[in-house]
């Protein structure tokens, strides 16, 4: 009878260690042996995924101006023009000069996304693990402060063209020609060039940090090996 209970015993603890063995087996496996470049290759991932999902939806029409995070507001040394332009009657022409301005940054962005994509494939991050560890939008932090400057010489361009291919320097032309006849007021001349193409590269990193910041925070949209080897340190 003791032989008989012993048995039952033994088979039922390797069944048991046969269970356990196949759970073990189906946890995910978040060692520390990943390494700097590892960690890198995810964040970089991380940025191009923020482009892919995030940026292409700056591109469509109204993906500036129905946007509430990124929306190009008028400069200071405008609100006024913006102002008198809707006492006197003129805000339909006011709503044009608005829209024509987001207008050039989605034209824009949609020219100048390659060359995001190829910055990101170049970037160094030379501790990877710490901007891992890092806030919320860490990595998109690290990618601004290491590209800005240089994209912002390759943006102004293209922003300039797409004033030129989607009217807006008619509109603002016009608009600006009506606000500097009106009596007892300031004449402007802003460079609204140099304003959008600050304003839209900032949309364009604020959509990238939405997307890390939603890698990092939901696990379903880890949606590659890598990503949930890589973001898995950090939960």
């Amino acid at each position: 009878m003791i032989k008989k209970i012993f048995a039952v015993s033994i088979i039922f603890a390797l069944t048991a260690c046969g269970d356990l063995q196949q759970v073990i087996n189906q946890l995910p496996q978040t060692g520390t042996t990943i390494g700097n470049d590892q960690i890198a290759s995810g964040l970089r991932e991380a940025l191009n995924l923020g482009i892919e999902k995030q940026v292409s939806k700056l591109t469509q029409t109204d993906g500036f101006y129905k946007n509430d995070l990124v929306k190009i507001l008028l400069p200071e040394e405008l609100q006024q023009v913006d102002k008198s332009l809707r006492s006197i009657g003129l805000g339909s022409l006011a709503d044009e000069g608005l829209k024509a301005l987001n207008r050039a940054a989605e034209d824009a962005v949609k020219e100048a996304t390659p060359i995001f994509v190829d910055a990101v494939k170049q970037i160094t991050f030379t501790d990877a693990k710490s901007i891992l560890l890092g806030n919320d939008n860490a990595a998109t932090q690290y990618l601004t402060g290491k590209t800005q400057t240089a994209l912002y010489d390759k943006f102004h361009p293209v922003i300039n063209s797409s004033f030129t291919k989607v009217g807006a320097d008619k509109i603002w032309t016009n608009l600006i020609n009506k606000y500097n006849s009106i009596p007892f007021t300031n004449n402007v001349n802003p460079d609204l060039t140099d304003y959008v193409t600050s304003e839209a590269l900032e949309g364009v990193y604020t959509m990238i940090a939405v997307e890390e910041k939603e890698i990092r925070t939901d696990i379903s949209s880890r949606t590659t090996t890598l990503l949930k080897q890589v973001f898995a340190l950090q939960d």
